[in-house]
């Protein structure tokens, strides 16, 4: 009997090939993932902000009670990144206070606050940070009424310099003068200095003025010099002064040292 008459034997059952078993869905199994995951992640964003709210209303509530401000005076605290992150490491990278026309004593300013690495769990600590004063022209006026003898009330904004109108008085005679002034931060107090002046209608230099009128152009050549100490804390001294488009932006610097050291966060004096 040769190989192609001989009758087919069938492979044993176990050797057959089985029917495939029916692939289960697993779509439903993907969903509840992505459920849980969504799930997840709402909670990771409402801690987050229910951690940004607590923290932000929290500065803004210590600095209305160590400044007495008024109830209504608005305070914005920003803080970049994620707080809960930061809260997990101990310290808050960076944040931005900042408040239209603060009242600070008898003035008010726009006021900008940057403070950096500030540690919570071992401290309160943290480095140095800045400050951002900018007042505009009746700001300023305001400030510099305090001082005795300062037209305040002339006071006017011309970048980059402070003018103000005056008139000496001459054998009963009134001169009407204009005087130029650029601030500067000396010793942390600011200091205006005449840089240009003008009798009546034409521009004289300084010599020309104490020509004419000897020592009675003494205090206005002198220039003027503000105390800003007492507005202030010790540990924020200012630093630089200049005058940008219509206002006067005065940078202070804020030592990391105030928080730890009542003696930085006491006002200073004014001699």
């Amino acid at each position: 009997m040769s190989a192609d008459t001989q009758p087919t034997v069938p492979f044993p059952e176990e050797w057959q090939e089985q029917d495939a078993a029916p692939r289960r869905r697993r779509w439903p199994w993907l969903i509840a993932v992505l459920a849980v995951l969504a799930l997840a992640a709402a909670a990771w964003f409402a801690g987050e902000w229910i951690a940004r709210d607590l923290i932000t209303k929290g500065v803004r509530q210590q600095i209305a009670t160590r400044l007495d401000l008024a109830a209504d005076q608005e305070i914005d605290v920003q803080i970049p990144g994620s707080v809960l992150w930061q809260l997990a490491a101990g310290s808050i990278d960076d944040v931005r206070l900042s408040s239209d026309d603060l009242r600070l004593g008898d003035v008010s300013a726009d006021v900008v606050v940057d403070l950096h690495d500030v540690a919570l769990w071992d401290g309160p600590t943290m480095a140095d940070g800045a400050a951002t004063v900018s007042l505009g022209a009746d700001q300023l006026r305001a400030l510099l009424a305090t001082v005795d003898g300062f037209p305040a009330d002339t006071v006017g904004i011309a970048a980059p310099d402070i003018t103000v109108s005056t008139e000496l008085s001459f054998f009963g005679a009134a001169f009407p003068l204009g005087i130029a002034l650029t601030p500067s931060a000396v010793d942390g107090d600011l200091v205006l200095t005449p840089a240009a002046i003008r009798l009546g209608d034409a521009d004289i230099t300084a010599d020309t003025l104490r020509d004419r009128f000897g020592a009675l152009a003494d205090p206005v050549l002198e220039g003027y010099r503000v105390c800003l100490a007492e507005y202030l804390p010790v540990g924020v001294p200012l630093q630089a002064v200049r005058v940008t488009a219509d206002r006067l932006v005065a940078d202070f610097a804020v030592r990391g040292s105030i928080l730890t050291d009542a003696a930085e966060r006491a006002k200073g004096v004014c001699a």
